[in-house]
């Protein structure tokens, strides 16, 4: 082998020798690099995890301080929505539709976090959405005035007191679901009785005084716009959520039961009562339930839209109507004032206490703080207002 050949294979020998090197050097590097970013991972998970105890606890200690602002809050904005009603009834339509533009997103963005975002398909929410346009855009058309009357004050006015809306005014939850079906009844009772835009359309220049606002020719004329066209209304819509919820998102159901429907939380209270929409709904047998739930509700609309045409012909009826629905919102509410919320507290403090044993075995406590979770939640899906 000559001289240069033996340099050659030395300077290649060398530069492998560094290339190794330089790749050892690189991993190291490498893994030196990842120890370092999992133990940031690791203290930034413990810092956060430390300010989200930190701020849980400084929302427990503030929870009664936020309960009475939003108590106040809520007693002011009521007592201020009375006022109004008495004052400039007229302006009534204009504050539901702020309501509505406020609090329905508000409760789109909290009821997705909850996974509750499936209740925003119900029919409560697809009225006050058509009510919303007749409002803005149809103010003045007497058919879909009395299509959005009966929707107000049938379905929606009766859920209010069927499903024990309560009124709380510490909660903006129980306030928002109370509001939903109980303010357009009376936006649409102050526009019937009270709007002063109402007499005058009932006086216009040049022709006869007219009997009412909005005009019935014939009975006929009542029950097709108070009952048949609204009907149909009701059952595209459950067509509608029926595609949705049982077709399309179907899967997407079956694969994560914490995602509440309407169907979900009714059929689950009733099970657990054993009441009477539990053995009814289990006519047609367990696998039919939901047909038998869907014609339930129906039932249910068609009943209350029929009462809706004597309420729509009579002054004293419609008044005894809308205290009938604000005395059932309050009672609910104080009923779950007084028997509700102490029980949450002592169920609170148990979970508290159950949490700071030390005597017990970890897998004893855990089944114990399990225990009081679920009973906890019971009591708070027993009574949130659908």
């Amino acid at each position: 082998m000559s001289n240069n050949d033996e340099f050659e294979e030395y300077i290649n020998g060398d530069s492998f020798d560094k290339v190794k090197q330089r790749f050892k050097n690189r991993s190291k590097k490498v893994a030196q690099t990842k120890e370092m970013l999992s133990k940031q991972a690791v203290q930034t998970k413990e810092i956060l995890s430390k300010q989200a105890v930190k701020i849980a606890k400084q929302a427990e200690e503030h929870e009664r301080f936020i309960n009475k602002v939003t108590h106040l809050l809520g007693v002011l904005g009521f007592g201020g929505f009375c006022f109004l009603l008495g004052a400039r009834p007229q302006d009534i339509p204009y504050v539901y539709c702020l309501f509505y533009f406020i609090f329905v997103p508000l409760r789109w963005i909290y009821y997705r976090f909850k996974k509750w975002h499936y209740y925003l398909l119900d029919f409560c929410y697809y009225a006050n959405t058509i009510f919303l346009v007749v409002l803005l855009f149809y103010p003045k058309n007497e058919k879909l005035f009395m299509v959005c009357f009966s929707f107000a004050e049938g379905p929606l006015a009766w859920a209010l007191i069927v499903w024990r809306c309560s009124l709380v005014f510490s909660s903006v939850d129980k306030i928002v679901s109370v509001l939903i079906h109980l303010l357009p009844g009376i936006v649409f009772f102050t526009i019937r009785w009270w709007n002063p835009a109402t007499f005058a359309a009932m006086h216009p220049e040049g022709t006869s005084r007219r009997a009412s606002w909005p005009y019935v020719e014939d009975k006929s004329y009542l029950w097709i716009w108070l009952f048949v066209v609204p009907l149909v209304a009701y059952t595209l819509w459950q067509v509608l959520y029926f595609l949705i919820v049982n077709v399309l998102r179907r899967q997407r159901l079956l694969r994560d039961p914490e995602v509440m429907t309407s169907y979900r939380e009714l059929s689950k209270k009733a099970q657990k009562a054993n009441n009477i929409w539990w053995r009814l709904s289990g006519l047609l047998g367990d696998q039919n339930r939901l047909l038998m739930y869907t014609l339930l509700q129906g039932i249910f609309t068609v009943a209350t839209m029929a009462l809706t045409v004597p309420i729509f012909l009579s002054y004293k009826l419609h008044v005894i109507f809308q205290i009938l629905k604000v005395s059932a919102s309050v009672w609910n509410g104080g009923s779950f004032l007084l028997e509700v919320l102490p029980r949450q507290v002592i169920l609170k403090e148990k979970k508290k206490k159950s949490e700071t044993q030390p005597v017990q075995t970890q897998d004893d406590q855990s089944e114990n703080t399990i225990k009081i979770n679920n009973l906890v939640a019971e009591e708070v899906e027993d009574h949130r207002s659908t």
